[in-house]
């Protein structure tokens, strides 16, 4: 028997983020609220600028994914 590893395809986050994510391909690119750009669709190195941490306000995981409106943390303004 043949090891296979396979993933679950995650399809694009098509909502705004939060604008407290940060990650290291928005200093590249300039904005992390596009999904589509390659450097953001596998960017795992997100952090909250709020918390300074890999742990949001909430004590919630950060990431693209998961900083979207409906977060308690969430902000779209300053």
């Amino acid at each position: 028997m043949v090891f296979q590893k396979s993933y679950d395809e995650l399809l694009p986050v098509s909502e705004p983020a939060c604008i407290h994510l940060r990650s290291k391909a928005m200093y590249v690119t300039g904005s992390i609220r596009n999904p589509e750009h390659p450097d953001e669709v596998g960017s795992h190195a997100c952090w909250c600028n709020r918390t300074q941490h890999v742990i949001g306000p909430d004590q919630q995981a950060v990431n693209r994914r998961e900083c979207i409106s409906g977060r308690p943390c969430y902000s779209d303004t300053h």
